[in-house]
């Protein structure tokens, strides 16, 4: 069986780690040397809400850009079509006319 103390003393040594780790992940600002661990998970909590309303704005634009791309591949392909009709019309246009010009030659 373990001895407790020495359990606490890894609990507090893994706990000091996982401290300096979260300290290197957050942002402390002017306050980076001076901190309690209050307020270091204070900041930590801060951060990642920053972060998720950064996650949240990101997947709105992106939501927004797919729509806007969608849109556009539909006029794109409904030029696409006018184009192909124009382009139809206007080659039957010179065949008329070429056409005519062999007749009144």
């Amino acid at each position: 069986e373990a001895d407790p103390a020495v359990c606490s003393h890894s609990r507090r040594a893994q706990l000091r780690l996982c401290l300096e780790r979260l300290k290197g992940l957050v942002p402390l600002g002017a306050a980076a040397g001076r901190h309690t661990t209050l307020s270091l998970l204070t900041r930590a909590r801060v951060h990642i809400q920053k972060l998720e309303d950064q996650e949240r704005r990101a997947l709105h634009q992106i939501e927004q850009l797919q729509r806007e791309q969608r849109h556009l591949q539909r006029q794109l392909e409904k030029l696409g079509v006018e184009r192909v009709r124009i382009d139809s019309i206007s080659s039957s246009l010179s065949s008329e006319r070429s056409d005519s010009d062999r007749g009144e030659s």
